[in-house]
């Protein structure tokens, strides 16, 4: 089983230009339509309650903010790192237009320029899983990622569906994960599916 077992806030960018300098490809990018439950999932991920601030106005954030994680495999002790990035929500932003454009820009260009990325989470309401902005982030990401880069699909708020919900979900979407941040319910598998990705090219130049 894998586990995360430390993780702290780092630093936050306002765009690519101030993004941590690293040469590891080992970044983790979180992305999601604005109140889908992007930070409470990234608590539930690491057990720590405070590490992303969950705002009670959804669009507010407009910075990128990276935190330190710390993977341990438990059946061979041995610990790896990674940074989990959070952008900003997509789709809702009570700022002017000018403001907004050149928020939406620096995103797209973080997103298909930055080379450190290894994996991109993006997030979806499990009870909305067809939004056209959500369709359209799909697109974007499948045509700008890279051969050594890899898209994950997660499903949040899995326990607002009933089950028959749940299983038409899952066969629509049969690569995609889900999780319940507040149940703690497909977390552990997420943790391990990430990390997985994490340590592919890293074994296999091994």
């Amino acid at each position: 089983m894998v586990e995360i077992v430390d993780s702290k806030f780092m630093i936050s960018a306002a765009s690519i230009s101030f993004a941590p300098e690293s040469d590891l490809q080992n970044e983790v990018v979180f992305m999601a339509r604005s109140n889908v439950g992007k930070s409470s999932l990234l608590n539930a991920l690491t057990n720590h309650k405070g590490l992303a601030k969950v705002s009670s106005t959804p669009g507010k954030t407009r910075l990128i903010n990276y935190f330190d994680v710390t993977f341990i495999d438990r059946e061979t002790t041995q610990k790896s790192l990674a940074k989990f990035v959070d952008l900003p929500g997509f789709g809702y932003a009570k700022v002017s237009k000018s403001i907004k454009h050149d928020w939406e820009k620096n995103l797209t260009d973080y997103i298909a320029g930055r080379e450190q990325i290894k994996l991109f989470i993006h997030l979806i309401d499990c009870r909305h899983p067809r939004l056209d902005i959500d369709t359209s982030v799909s697109e974007f990401l499948f045509e700008n990622v890279r051969e050594n880069q890899y898209i994950l699909q997660i499903f949040t708020k899995i326990d607002k569906l009933n089950q028959k919900e749940q299983n038409a979900l899952k066969h629509e979407f049969p690569n995609a994960l889900t999780v319940s941040s507040s149940k703690k319910k497909g977390t552990l598998k997420i943790i391990q599916v990430i990390h997985d990705i994490l340590q592919k090219d890293v074994n296999d130049e091994n």
